[in-house]
């Protein structure tokens, strides 16, 4: 075999050599992930939904990568605070954000300076996609599927009609009916679903929309009855009928939202696979399933997945929430 070289290989040989500094940094960096305790950021308050996923999943996390997964609740502006510190973190895997869709979404049009750009600054790694929301009407409304619910605000000129918040799912899908059936309800806007609940239970409210688990203190009093599902059906109540299937055509009753986790843009992308790989496994740890269960919710899905979930439900979400005429403040 001759030892000489021709010129090709010569200069691939060179090509390589230049290479192999960026190359073994690089692959140094991503086999170390992670080098040290990793902080997931919850840019909602503890103890709600997204900070009790943000634990359970932080918690598989830690023992699968033997390091400590560090939560560190950031809530204010609608997740905008917590999201903004991910966004300026070091693009290393090491700091994580655990939000909601509102975050990821909402705040784009909601907000003049959310203090990030979701598409230059942030990249999803895995999400959980959202349960079914609930409709639900007080019983002295003799409400019982959307038809009646239609008739009702078509009678009476004025429905109270509560959401959780200007903005949020429930305030859109009312915008979305009304624009069908030719509707003028005006939503009674509360600082979260445990207020909205309460006004129901003083019966304050002819009906309102948020999520399983929230509304059971409702439900169980006899106090309201579910007439529709937003989305997708829930579980635990399988008759309930969601709005397209009681002839609802907006395309955002087709959406779900989700909570899921995201990184400075520039991370690795051998690190977030190996994140989101970590967040499909933790499904069949017990911890996980049980919040998972207590919320109703979906299995994370992996990056393709989300990466899919989110670009198909980005410009339905956008478009339901610019009609809704909001100034962004």
């Amino acid at each position: 075999m001759s030892a000489k070289l021709d010129r090709r290989q010569i200069i691939a040989a060179g090509t390589t050599a230049l290479a192999m500094p960026f190359l073994l940094r690089s692959a140094s960096a991503q086999g170390a992930w992670p080098s040290r305790q990793i902080r997931m950021i919850c840019s909602y308050p503890a103890g709600g939904q997204t900070d009790l996923l943000a634990r359970a999943f932080g918690e598989f996390i830690s023992k699968q990568v033997g390091k400590t997964v560090v939560i560190e609740n950031k809530p204010g502006a609608s997740g905008a605070i917590g999201t903004a510190e991910v966004a300026r973190a070091e693009p290393d895997g090491q700091t994580v954000l655990c939000s909601i869709s509102t975050t990821y979404i909402m705040n784009r049009v909601v907000m003049k300076n959310p203090g990030y750009d979701m598409d230059k600054d942030l990249a999803l790694v895995s999400v959980i996609p959202g349960a079914g929301l609930l409709l639900v009407a007080n019983p002295k409304t003799g409400i019982k599927t959307l038809e009646d619910f239609v008739a009702f605000a078509r009678k009476s000129g004025k429905v109270n009609f509560g959401t959780y918040s200007a903005g949020s799912a429930p305030h859109m899908t009312i915008n979305e009916l009304n624009k069908q059936y030719g509707l003028a309800i005006e939503p009674i806007h509360y600082r979260g679903e445990a207020p909205m609940w309460t006004g129901m239970l003083e019966g304050t409210l002819d009906a309102a929309m948020g999520s399983y688990t929230a509304a059971q203190s409702v439900l169980q009093s006899d106090r309201g009855a579910v007439f529709a599902v937003h989305s997708k059906k829930v579980g635990a109540i399988p008759d309930i009928k969601t709005l397209p299937e009681q002839g609802g055509t907006s395309k955002f009753f087709t959406v779900s939202g989700f909570t899921g986790w995201a990184v400075p843009k520039a991370t690795p992308q051998p690190v977030v696979d190996r994140l989101a790989e970590l967040c499909v496994a933790a499904n069949s740890d017990p911890k996980v399933r049980e919040v998972l269960n207590t919320f109703v919710l979906e299995p994370a899905i992996g990056f393709k997945e989300t990466n899919a979930l989110y670009q198909r439900e980005l410009p339905i979400w956008i478009e339901s929430a610019q009609s809704l005429g909001l100034e962004p403040a």
